[in-house]
């Protein structure tokens, strides 16, 4: 991610001086302008590079073609209640990259578009989590679109593109969710684990044992945490946890779907 020649004294010298100015000043400067631009459409194409792609029958992401298969993704959901920023800022130092699904009714204070915009320009992705997290299933067709698009709309206002990844409440979509969430451009995603919401898994200690030593950690699993007080403690200990057991952290922007 992302700053002499004097004029002497003989009249007739003077057209001289400036032809040379003029006919030097361009050549030096192309190269550098083309060299920059080169630059700039090589980082592009990096940036825009796929590497992984969503299985939909577990939510696990799958390697393409010689992407490390040995790796997992970071989802933080509730975002930005209380510790997400907090949480973005270990994660940036770890250089661990993740998705920090966001509620709308989070984000509605300018003190919250603030930390919204706080987690984006650390380099993070955003994600849908719809505007007050209902269960999509017992709301209206009506109801789900304002679940839905008041997000967006908050989310691109603030950090200038809509979010890139839709997950639903309690991980219940429907028919029409699912067509929305396609029509605008979303990646719909639920997750392979999470314990962060369990009673027996609410302190720092319990949480990275789990979510490291689970039976349920494998090749692309969609790890799900959420803005909690227990989760912000626990987050360095479960991303060394889990690069010690040799486990890449998949970046969102590599992700099929979503360029």
């Amino acid at each position: 991610m992302l700053i002499g020649l004097s004029a002497c004294g003989v009249a007739d010298e003077k057209p001289e001086v400036e032809k040379e100015t003029e006919e030097t000043t361009p050549v030096s400067q192309e190269p550098v302008v083309e060299e920059v631009d080169e630059v700039v459409e090589e980082v592009a194409t990096r940036e825009a590079e796929t590497l992984y792609e969503l299985n939909e029958a577990n939510w696990t992401f799958q390697p393409i073609e010689d992407a490390n298969p040995k790796a997992v993704l970071l989802t933080i959901d509730d975002a930005p209640e209380k510790y997400a920023v907090e949480m973005a800022k270990t994660l940036k130092e770890l250089n661990a990259p993740a998705i920090f699904f966001v509620n709308g009714h989070f984000i509605d204070t300018d003190e919250e578009k603030t930390n919204l915009k706080a987690i984006y320009d650390m380099g993070f992705s955003i994600g849908n989590h719809t505007q007050t997290h209902a269960n999509l299933k017992e709301s209206s067709e009506e109801q789900q679109m304002e679940e839905i698009l008041k997000v967006n709309e908050t989310v691109e206002a603030v950090i200038g593109e809509k979010p890139k990844f839709f997950r639903a409440p309690f991980g219940v979509n429907t028919d029409f969710s699912k067509s929305l969430v396609l029509q605008e451009g979303m990646l719909l995603m639920n997750w392979t684990y999470g314990y962060d919401w369990e009673k027996q898994y609410r302190d720092a200690e319990s949480l990275t044992d789990i979510m490291v030593n689970t039976e349920y950690l494998t090749n692309g699993a969609n790890l799900l945490m959420h803005d909690r007080e227990w989760t912000a403690e626990a987050l360095r200990g479960i991303v060394e946890g889990l690069r010690a057991k040799g486990y890449d952290l998949i970046d969102p922007k590599t992700i099929k779907g979503i360029q």
